[in-house]
Order: C-alpha cells, then sequence, then structure tokens
C-alpha cells in the first residue's frame, strides 16, 4: 500500500492552490488521492526492465509539417475586420491606469 493522504495535507494543497473546499470535498479528495498513491505504488511495483519508455500509447510519429517560408498577408488584409485600428496597427482598450 502506498503513502496514505490525510486530511491535513489536502487541506495544505488546497490553500496553495487557493482553492476553497467544504468539509465534504475534503473527505472525499482525501480519500481519491490516497487511492491515487496507492496505484502509483503498485505501478511502482511491476518490472519494466526491457520496456521502452513512450510518449504516447498510440504508434504515432512526427506529423509536424515541413516549416516554409511564405508571403505574409500584408496589413490591409490583416486589419480589414479589426474592430479598431490606429494606422497601420490594431487599436485596443486601455488595460493599465496612468499613475
Amino acid at each position: 500500500m502506498g503513502k496514505r493522504i490525510d486530511q491535513a495535507e489536502v487541506r495544505k494543497v488546497a490553500k496553495l492552490s487557493r482553492l476553497d473546499l467544504s468539509e465534504e470535498e475534503i473527505k472525499e479528495f482525501t480519500g481519491q488521492l490516497s487511492a491515487i498513491l496507492d496505484y502509483v505504488a503498485k505501478m511502482n511495483g511491476l518490472d519494466t526492465t526491457g520496456v521502452e519508455p513512450l510518449a504516447h500509447c498510440l504508434p504515432i510519429s512526427n506529423v509536424f509539417r515541413e516549416d516554409v517560408v511564405k508571403e505574409s498577408l500584408g496589413t490591409e488584409k490583416t486589419l480589414a475586420n479589426a474592430p479598431e485600428r490606429d494606422g497601420e496597427f490594431f487599436k485596443v482598450p486601455k488595460i493599465l491606469e496612468e499613475a
């Protein structure tokens, strides 16, 4: 059996994550997290000698396209549907107040 998680640890993680959990949720997550750690402990007990590490469970290879330089859209096409513009630039609302 793996390490057991207690309610104090769940409260600590919830506080670090800035989560406001009810007592019922703390009890539920305590059981769930302990079950996850039990499963990980069981997996750690398996003999994986000769098993190649995988990034994906399916036989998928790199499907990225060739990186080719192409002509860009141009300023007019890029700004064609802009709600507001300022010359050759998008105009956006201020998000910072001036000091």
